[in-house]
């Protein structure tokens, strides 16, 4: 493991998607400790172009965009987060529980699986949001629903291939509880695959929730948000074009920085898990052989 996670800091790759995502982690999180106004305040022109005392100009009421532009990458973040993180732990447990669960309630759960991934996920999200409200923790909750289907599909995959493991067969017949097996046995062997999944899922959560505040489902006015932003000054974009391209270029980089990791993560997985899949035989067999020197001696 540690053999692939050095290969895994050492790539090109890797660091330049960490420094792209973390940059931008840096500007959402301390930017509005360094922003020069209030993202809220008129304090110059309608669509005013970059200049003294501004950066990057004002936007269609007459605001810093650099201030809001500071400001507005907290609520996208964060959500973007919660929901990945929401749908990938949710949708692990019910995959893994598919995958060693009998086979009608495996074919229960594929079925559901494959009826919920025939709904669009931003149509899905646009409908619940519109009928119920745009809070932030239905934003974030429904988004996660709309992940979890995916979530699902790949954990129920990656399970069915490590239960038929060695490790995994000698596990069982050592009589070990099912939630040992799962979480010493099974769940270290599918991690990679997941935080691929959840670098992915990242990267359409804020492009889909960036979509809904343009839209109009999102962060309602008059909030700093990415999303928001490009949707308030599209028609000056002719004008003053850098309060649509900057929040564009944040979002942009920040899915190309958790693309490249993900996609980095990806390669060195392959290694990890043969380093995990041999642990894991090195260790079931040890316990074996303590607990069957224990059995003799008593």
């Amino acid at each position: 493991m540690s053999s692939g996670l050095s290969t895994l800091r050492r790539g090109p790759q890797a660091r330049l998607g960490f420094a792209f995502a973390a940059t931008v982690l840096v500007v959402a999180l301390l930017g509005p400790l360094a922003a020069p106004q209030s993202p809220l305040g008129l304090v110059g022109p309608t669509y005013g172009l970059p200049g003294e005392g501004t950066l990057l100009g004002y936007d269609y009421l007459g605001r810093d965009v650099w201030s809001r532009l500071l400001h507005g990458g907290r609520s996208v973040l964060w959500m973007s987060f919660a929901a990945s993180v929401i749908a990938l732990a949710a949708g692990a447990v019910i995959g893994i529980a598919a995958g060693l669960s009998k086979r009608w309630i495996d074919h229960a759960v594929v079925w559901g699986t494959d009826v919920l991934l025939a709904f669009p996920d931003l149509i899905l999200v646009l409908l619940v949001v519109s009928m119920l409200g745009r809070e932030p923790w239905l934003i974030v909750l429904t988004v996660a629903i709309s992940f979890v289907p995916g979530v699902i599909r790949l954990a129920r995959g990656v399970t069915l291939g490590v239960v038929s493991q060695e490790y995994v067969e000698a596990a069982k017949l050592m009589g070990y509880p099912w939630w040992r097996i799962v979480l010493l046995e099974i769940l270290p062997n599918i991690s990679t695959p997941l935080l691929v999944h959840l670098g992915i899922m990242l990267t359409w959560a804020i492009g889909m929730l960036s979509g809904l505040s343009f839209l109009g489902y999102g962060v309602a006015p008059p909030a700093a948000d990415w999303g928001l932003m490009i949707n308030e000054n599209r028609a000056g974009l002719m004008i003053q074009p850098w309060a649509v391209l900057a929040p564009i270029a944040m979002i942009g980089v920040f899915a190309l920085g958790t693309n490249l990791l993900a996609e980095s993560v990806s390669r060195a997985g392959s290694r990890i898990a043969v380093r995990k899949g041999v642990k894991s035989r090195a260790r079931t067999l040890m316990r074996g052989n303590k607990r069957r020197l224990r059995e003799s001696q008593s």
